[in-house]
């Protein structure tokens, strides 16, 4: 019997949702950070098996939005919902149990499929705390399963695929066996770029800041890709902190994100990045469907 499935991964921001669909997928097609808000667009991971297909849906936190793009971010997390087998919410073992996550736990109340509760971040606490947490979300909403994990080091990870497999649907094969996400190398080339803006810079310019990639051209013969990638902030004063005193900062950003795309991609690559100002760009629904934060990304 061949079975398969959508899983969506869901939970408040910065619980590990990206870092737990790279471990079960092998590869880093979804950017993890420490800062939240890192996920924007629901991302895919694909798990094969012989038997089976498992599908991820990696979506940004649940939180209350404040401007358009935070209203896209939450609507692709709940649009989850309607498009799942299964649902996995992740919460953090260190941070007992937040408002904003019975929040998620409130959104899930007329859902009809299974959800397991993933307790991450096991390593991060003593293991005589964890029976309390795990009774304390027990009483909240009646999960299929409650997996103790980690999501960095892997543990108990495997122990949660078995739980999902058990609930899933017989079904078709959705995807080529040789495919791990449904993002084309331009997003992912977009991603890796972001990825380093939000771990170099500033507070105010993660949650200001997108990445578009204007130009993609692979050149076989050299084993070389050019890629020319824009940097759009809100604000002059943006710009600036992005480029820095004499460049410095820009190329820092540059350096790293190469390396990176030389890493996924297994390529050379000669990346060129401009810095653009659009005004207040997160509260224009033209600019964020332009920037790929429409209801046609997710």
């Amino acid at each position: 019997m061949f079975k398969s499935g959508f899983i969506g991964i869901i939970g408040r921001p910065n619980v590990g949702k990206s870092t737990l669909l790279n471990m079960i997928i092998g590869e880093e097609i979804a950017i993890a950070t420490h800062k939240p808000q890192t996920t924007r667009n629901r991302i895919m991971g694909i798990k094969n098996r012989e038997d089976g297909q498992l599908i991820f849906l990696d979506t940004p936190g649940i939180h209350k939005p404040v401007s358009l793009l935070n209203r896209h971010m939450v609507d692709a997390a709940l649009n989850a919902f309607g498009d799942s087998e299964l649902l996995l919410m992740v919460v953090e073992a260190n941070a007992g149990c937040r408002d904003d996550d019975q929040s998620v736990l409130h959104s899930l109340k007329d859902v009809k499929i299974p959800v397991i509760l993933a307790v991450n971040k096991i390593d991060l606490v003593e293991k005589t705390t964890l029976l309390p947490f795990i009774d304390r979300f027990s009483t909240l909403f009646p999960f299929a399963a409650i997996i103790p994990l980690s999501a960095l080091s892997g543990a108990g990870v495997n122990i949660l695929l078995d739980e999902v497999w058990k609930l899933l649907p017989e079904g078709p094969q959705y995807f080529p066996e040789d495919m791990v996400t449904d993002r084309t190398e331009r997003f992912i080339a977009a991603e890796i770029i972001r990825e380093k803006v939000i771990l170099l810079t500033r507070q105010e310019i993660p949650y200001a800041m997108a990445v578009v990639v204007d130009a993609f051209k692979e050149i076989e013969k050299n084993n070389l890709l050019r890629i020319q990638a824009s940097i759009i902030v809100e604000k002059d004063s943006q710009k600036g902190i992005l480029i820095g005193r004499k460049g410095t900062m820009l190329k820092r950003i540059g350096t790293e994100a190469r390396l990176s795309l030389e890493k996924f991609f297994a390529s050379r690559v000669y990346l060129e990045m401009f810095v653009k100002v659009r005004k207040d760009w997160t509260n224009d629904a033209r600019a964020l469907k332009e920037l790929g934060y429409g209801k046609k990304s997710y």
